[in-house]
């Protein structure tokens, strides 16, 4: 795979304004924010096209925040994964403390807590629900480990040396564990 066709490639396009790298992006990932915000929608009055329209959302505003240099964090599909869950989560709140009959707790939302480095309490535990439903979707301790590790900076070598595997078994159960929660993330 060319540097250029990998999600790492199409976030440095992002950033430089590459409409093409949008595109590409939107197409990977635009389902799965539909998916998150629907579930973080639940429960709440909204019309048919919300969860679409906080998907929407969330991608212009990394978009935009990427071209003007806003997310120095922003490298790779899992940096890019939690930013876009993050800003799609922050979203939704927002769409449901608008809607007629929300909780009265909802009027009292703090500005800082909609554009904090922070997710919300409600964000994180969202976001820690999403974590755990995901690794349960692996189905199997070893790529659960795998998976953990990998989001904490092992390298596959580590990886390998901590299961006594090849880097190439860690590199096989990273892709496997990428197909698994692709899989999972569009249902």
């Amino acid at each position: 795979m060319d540097a250029s066709d990998s999600v790492s490639g199409w976030i440095r396009g992002l950033k430089a304004g590459d409409p093409t790298a949008a595109e590409e992006l939107w197409n990977r990932y635009f389902r799965r924010l539909v998916g998150l915000a629907r579930k973080m929608l639940t429960a709440t009055p909204k019309a048919v096209s919300d969860e679409e329209d906080v998907a929407l959302s969330a991608f212009k505003s990394l978009c935009l925040g990427a071209e003007r240099g806003q997310f120095d964090q922003l490298a790779d599909r899992t940096n890019l994964w939690q930013l876009l869950a993050v800003i799609t989560a922050r979203k939704a709140y927002k769409r449901k403390a608008a809607r007629p009959g929300r909780h009265p707790a909802a009027e009292q939302v703090a500005f800082e807590d909609l554009v904090s480095d922070e997710p919300t309490p409600a964000d994180a535990a969202l976001l820690a629900e999403e974590y755990q439903h995901l690794l349960g979707a692996l189905g199997d301790d070893q790529l659960r480990s795998v998976a953990v590790w990998r989001m904490e900076g092992y390298s596959n070598a580590e990886i390998a040396g901590r299961l006594g595997l090849t880097e190439r078994s860690v590199e096989r159960k990273l892709a496997i564990i990428r197909n698994l929660l692709e899989e999972e993330m569009s249902r």
